[in-house]
């Protein structure tokens, strides 16, 4: 019988929680939860956020770096030794079904189906805002811009560093560039006028960070990268790194369907369990506030994991303690 199958048999489909995305933070919590002896569906839609990662260098036990994709592969070759095998589909829909439960809808290319779940934990992470290039579509995915200064800087370090991005964020993460890698950095906001105020100006100052504002009206790419940039005044830059600091677009539609509190760009807010603002709602990983990292979002997976079990049917809230628990409801 094949999995489909077994979730349109209303005798399999009473699930302890559905997880909803495959990545590094939705599969430590299958693993989590398949350990604890729970029943757990992931179903996946297949574009991870993690796969862009060419090479991450602040995992533990990965001295010498690991590849996004390799991530991904390792985590879902672990779980599958307790018999976590993901869904590829999509869930379209989330609604509350009883006092304690959840029924999602579910979109596969075999068709489609519903699920009952006690639990519910989002781990569909985001979407990272790609820079408008001239003739250069994703270069974001394409690896021709990074976005994680936090990942692989150290090995930017003391390089010519460029910076996608305006307002408060842009200037934020060259200043973190600036006074953590590198002392040559510039920010590049694509044509978009660059208003600081004076704590601002000060901070592009102490930092020697230098601005340009001017849209850019040509690239030259070679051997994999952006060797140079040239702008519609006709000066060429060149650098040796490129971030991109646009943000992200979060992938929290289904959070904010059931009324979950998000902030103002989309991101899920949690408690110190990763509960959200609806009961028995879990968010982990990029679509949740916080720092977005792998390791963060696999820290999110287990805290969240153990609330779910400690906290789900049969009850065991009457007991005098839970083991792993941040807080009591």
């Amino acid at each position: 019988m094949s999995l489909l199958q077994s979730l349109k048999n209303d005798s399999l489909n009473a699930l302890d929680c559905l997880i909803v995305g495959g990545g590094p933070a939705g599969m430590t919590a299958a693993l989590y939860l398949a350990r604890f002896r729970r029943l757990a569906l992931v179903v996946d839609e297949g574009d991870p956020r993690a796969a862009w990662i060419p090479t991450s260098h602040n995992i533990p036990f990965f001295a010498d770096g690991i590849p996004g994709p390799e991530i991904l592969a390792r985590v879902r070759e672990h779980a599958g030794r307790y018999g976590v095998s993901p869904l590829d589909g999509r869930v379209s829909a989330l609604r509350k079904s009883g006092r304690e439960g959840f029924r999602a809808e579910v979109e596969t290319r075999d068709g489609n189906c519903e699920v009952q779940a006690r639990r519910v934990l989002l781990a569909t992470g985001g979407i990272d805002v790609e820079p408008e290039l001239p003739d250069l579509p994703d270069a974001v995915r394409r690896g021709l811009v990074r976005y994680c200064p936090i990942c692989d800087g150290f090995e930017s370090r003391d390089s010519r560093i460029a910076v996608i991005g305006h307002g408060t964020r842009g200037l934020g993460e060259a200043a973190f560039i600036a006074r953590t890698y590198s002392d040559d950095v510039t920010l590049l906001t694509l044509g978009r006028p660059l208003e600081l105020l004076p704590p601002e100006r000060a901070l592009v100052e102490q930092h020697r960070i230098r601005l340009v504002d001017e849209p850019i009206a040509g690239l030259d790419v070679q051997d994999g990268r952006i060797a140079a940039m040239r702008t519609c005044g006709g000066a060429e830059l060149r650098f040796d790194i490129l971030y991109s600091a646009l943000g992200l677009t979060y992938r929290s539609g289904l959070a904010g369907a059931l009324g979950a509190e998000r902030d103002a760009a989309g991101a899920v807010l949690v408690d110190a369990n990763c509960q959200t603002t609806v009961k028995g709602l879990y968010a982990v990983g990029d679509v949740a506030l916080g720092l977005d990292q792998i390791v963060v979002g696999m820290g999110h997976a287990a805290v969240a994991a153990t609330h779910i079990h400690n906290h789900c049917a049969p009850p065991i809230e009457d007991e005098p303690a839970c083991i792993g628990s941040a807080s009591r409801e």
